[in-house]
């Protein structure tokens, strides 16, 4: 496996999200100022409408910022345990610990992007190959850590 490629991946995909929030963040300002009209209550409550868009835009443009500046600490050598950055395969399926991005296939593996802060990270954090740990109430033996 290697984790460099699946790195890479992950950083093409967080910058396309956050080219992505930035553009709808510019749209959305500029259909702001479009509004203007006469109707006076109206306009403030579209006014208002679009400033929470815009609100709830920018926090997801901040959460992949933050998903970014995970990603730049990441180290790329083999684990022997379950870390930040660490590639894990369970008798359930293959984990790479960095950010949640959901599936991304690499080799033509499916392998599921996970964040260091999921609980399915928090229960099986410092385990190694042959352990086990269990997280609603379902059990997967940890098979390989690269």
């Amino acid at each position: 496996m290697n984790k460099q490629e699946l790195l890479n991946i992950i950083k093409t995909k967080i910058a396309e999200k956050i080219r992505y929030f930035e553009t709808l963040i510019a749209e959305t300002r500029a259909s702001s100022n479009d509004t203007k009209s006469s109707m006076g209550d109206k306009y403030e409550t579209g006014r208002e409408m679009l400033q929470q868009e815009i609100n709830n835009l920018q926090r997801q443009l901040n959460e992949s910022l933050n998903q970014q500046s995970v990603i730049q600490k990441i180290n790329t050598e083999p684990s022997e345990k379950v870390q930040n950055g660490a590639l894990v395969k369970t008798d359930k399926g293959l984990f790479y610990i960095a950010a949640s991005l959901g599936e991304i296939v690499s080799e033509n593996q499916k392998i599921m992007t996970v964040s260091a802060e999921s609980p399915l990270v928090k229960a099986m954090y410092g385990k190694k190959a042959g352990e086990e740990f269990t997280i609603n109430n379902i059990t997967q033996t940890i098979l390989n850590i690269w």
